[in-house]
């Protein structure tokens, strides 16, 4: 079965898939997709599978308390500053709330209702393929088939006929639309990314407690979920918290008074949701690869310290400088943002799948690098993250040497503390940055080997290698037999019969093996575009029309299919040289 978003179909019928079995669903580019189910072919067995566990369970609790803390923490500074009269105060601190929390909210809606419209006709939950075709695709299994067709102009997914009552289908529409109700009630309230945590929670919980395939059926629409509420939270916090930060920073560095309990914790909760929002997102990406080995939770912790520590120097640095050079900081602020923007574009990340959309990305990661780093190029970052804290260690330097100046040294010892604080933060945060690369990196120590075993851990999606990762042959090839010997002659004939190049191709010989036992059958969903690199989302992660194909297809399957990208390779098969003598 095929499925294509944006051009012609391809079609895959049962049969043995090769290495670069995705490259026959034709050719697509940027923006196209071409998702389908094959009959039995060889997919991986043996993998013992992600296992939804208990500190997952306690990682996600975790994030709820974060979000609470921040969220309850800015309103109650709002209300205290509305109290005492400061009117200003209140208005800027009540807008980097509600503002952010209203983009997120209509995007995290709008994402709801992309992913639960039902075409025309269609009853149950069903596939939306409003800007898609899927031409002549079917699922035929050994008791059942499902078929797909659509042509432009009539995107409905069309079900085979299957007998069902009124009653049943207006308990479906009540079903419906209570779950409309509910949604839009949510996010009216603000709290889309807390229906998104929970609702990751309870399928994370039922892939525990469910049989094998329904494991595997939650674990992914699980991993769905995440990255949804990661995103999400990742634009909030740098759109809320960052700001905020900031601001309280400036406000309590301007009265030049001891802070109060209730402005540290506002200050507190919005540089910790910085720090988690940033170590979170990193680990729902590498746990949604196949291809990378997942972030352990020591990793995650660390990572936290690492923002931390970095994030509160940076924002302490602005908030002196802002206290008395209020214009210049905006000046110094959209410079920056300039400068990290073009840096991002310059490096053609491949993040969405449309140009614009790839703009505006850019844009809000220019924002990020105004307070930490923020990985978004493939290949080894070192020289990048280097460059990167260099040029933040400069400007904090800058920003606090200016603002030290304005002061009275002879007798501002309070003043002198503060520097203290931004150099030791920032030194801390270096610090845990180079524990997190030297040992607890997935890829293992930088200064050491390389972590062994199987990098393509099961996850939802293909079991092994994907499509378009490059394997080597095996370096030591395999002898020519002596019957192999018999027929052939170096510069001349035997028995009559001509000699063969002395150099000959022998295709069909399976890629460098990995440590996991082979299965016969399976079905294979091949989809017609060349797999993202790292630390990109994979498409079906990101085009939502592409992500609601492949559930259709992975829910109307027996067993769990395995997603194969096309490959980047030229040649469908494996080509090895071999010399005979």
């Amino acid at each position: 079965m095929a499925a294509k978003s944006d051009g012609a179909a391809a079609v895959a019928g049962p049969g043995p898939e090769g290495p670069a079995g995705a490259d026959r669903g034709g050719a697509g580019g940027r923006g196209e997709a071409a998702a389908g189910i094959a009959g039995p072919g060889p997919v991986e067995a043996g993998c013992p599978g992600p296992r939804y566990e208990l500190r997952d369970c306690c990682w996600v609790l975790c994030a709820l308390l974060v979000f609470f803390s921040d969220g309850a923490t800015d309103l109650w500074l709002a209300a205290s500053y509305y109290l005492q009269g400061q009117s200003t105060y209140f208005g800027l601190t009540l807008l980097f709330v509600l503002l952010p929390s209203l983009v997120v909210q209509l995007l995290s809606f709008r994402w709801f209702v992309y992913d639960y419209s039902e075409p025309a006709g269609t009853p149950g939950p069903a596939v939306s393929t409003k800007d898609s075709d899927i031409v002549g695709a079917a699922i035929s299994t050994k008791d059942s088939a499902v078929a797909f067709r659509t042509k432009e102009g009539s995107p409905e997914l069309v079900p085979r006929p299957a007998p069902s009552s009124a009653g049943g289908a207006y308990r479906r529409r009540c079903c419906r639309l209570c779950v409309w109700l509910l949604q839009t009630l949510v996010h009216l309230l603000q709290l889309g990314q807390v229906w998104r945590y929970l609702r990751a929670l309870y399928l994370g919980l039922q892939s525990r407690w469910r049989g094998e395939r329904l494991r595997r059926h939650f674990y992914w629409r699980m991993l769905f979920e995440s990255a949804d509420v990661s995103m999400l939270r990742l634009l909030e916090t740098f759109l809320r918290s960052a700001p905020q930060l900031v601001l309280q920073l400036s406000l309590l560095v301007h009265r030049g008074r001891e802070p109060e309990l209730l402005t540290a914790l506002s200050i507190s909760a919005s540089l910790v949701s910085l720090a988690w929002t940033l170590a979170s997102y990193q680990k729902v990406l590498r746990d949604s690869r196949d291809d990378k080995r997942p972030l352990s939770y020591k990793g995650a912790v660390v990572q936290v310290l690492w923002h931390l520590f970095t994030i509160a120097a940076r924002t302490l640095a602005f908030a002196l400088f802002a206290s008395v050079y209020k214009l210049y900081f905006g000046i110094f602020i959209v410079a920056h943002w300039c400068i990290m923007t073009f840096w991002v574009i310059q490096g053609e990340t491949d993040f969405c799948m449309s140009k614009w959309e790839e703009i505006i990305y850019n844009m809000v990661v220019g924002i990020i690098y105004i307070f930490c780093w923020f990985n978004v190029k493939e290949g080894r970052s070192r020289r990048r993250v280097t460059l990167y804290y260099c040029i933040v260690l400069l400007e904090n330097a800058a920003l606090t040497g200016f603002w030290y100046s304005s002061r009275n040294f002879s007798t501002d010892f309070y003043s002198l503390i503060l520097v203290c604080v931004v150099a030791s933060s920032f030194a801390l945060g270096i610090f845990f940055m180079c524990v997190y690369y030297c040992l607890l990196h997935p890829n293992g120590p930088m200064l050491g080997p390389q972590a062994p075993g199987c990098i393509f851990p099961e996850a939802p999606g293909p079991c092994g290698p994907p499509a378009d990762a490059i394997t080597s042959p095996p370096r030591s090839l395999p002898r020519t037999t002596g019957t192999e010997r018999d027929g052939v002659a170096v510069g001349g004939e035997r028995a009559g019969t001509p000699t063969p190049p002395v150099f000959q191709v022998r295709p069909g010989l399976p890629p460098t093996p990995v440590a996991r036992p082979l299965r016969t059958e399976g079905p294979v969903i091949r989809i017609d575009l060349p797999r993202k690199k790292y630390p990109a989302w994979d498409a079906h992660f990101i085009d939502r029309r592409l992500r609601k194909t492949i559930l259709a297809l992975e829910y109307s399957s027996p067993a769990t299919p395995r997603l194969q990208y096309r490959s980047m390779g030229t040649s469908q098969e494996l080509l090895e040289y071999e010399t005979t003598v």
